[in-house]
């Protein structure tokens, strides 16, 4: 009786290849994570020894950790190019910098943000935030910031040609920035008429 379960069992497996050699010839080849495998009813993976190395090293396989790299720089205490591993936060870049310095806007920055290998992260100083979020708000207005603006975009605003436009430019470097919008009158051949124009284009900030 155990001589004919035997040869039962090597007729079982044997069955079974076949099988699992038709299917890979249908299927196509794969890896081995893709292969179909057949175990008879009742018996378990342990009496298959080339089928549990399989499965031990597929468990035992590690997927090593990708990094990236951010450059930090700005209001810190240790600027440079930091390598955190992939999915790392903003904090934890800056961590890797010294933190920020005391001069530093502490809510310019989202610190919860996931960063990106290549990723540039500048942290303004307060009064640095100050004009950058100003610089944002006049650029969602459609306003010409008057202290920043190249010669080419004071073109843009009505009445200011290219002649104008530069007067603007050397005004400036000669004298330093507007304090205000209507300080734009003091530069010549810009009077009251002309500035009524332009006075809702235009920004100092």
């Amino acid at each position: 009786m155990m001589v004919f379960k035997f040869f039962s069992k090597i007729k079982y497996r044997c069955l079974i290849g076949l099988l699992g050699c038709i299917v890979l010839f249908v299927t196509g080849c794969g890896t081995a994570d893709e292969a179909i495998v057949l175990i008879p009813p009742g018996e378990s993976v342990a009496e298959f020894p080339e089928l549990e190395s399989a499965e031990q090293a597929a468990e035992t396989r590690v997927v090593e950790p990708q990094t990236v790299y951010v450059y930090v720089c700005g209001a810190v205490r240790t600027p440079g190019v930091v390598e955190v591993p992939e999915g790392s936060r903003a904090a934890e870049a800056l961590e890797l910098a010294g933190g920020m310095t005391t001069e530093a806007d502490p809510f310019y920055v989202n610190l919860a943000e996931i960063v990106t290998d290549g990723q540039k992260l500048y942290f303004p100083t307060a009064s640095e935030a100050e004009e950058l979020e100003a610089a944002g708000k006049a650029a969602e207005e459609g306003l010409v910031n008057i202290n920043t603006a190249s010669a080419e975009e004071l073109c843009t605003l009505p009445g200011i040609g290219a002649s104008r436009a530069a007067d603007i430019v050397r005004y400036r470097e000669k004298n330093g920035a507007f304090q205000t919008k209507e300080d734009i009158m003091k530069v010549s051949g810009i009077k009251q008429n002309a500035y009524d124009k332009l006075c809702d284009r235009i920004t100092v900030q």
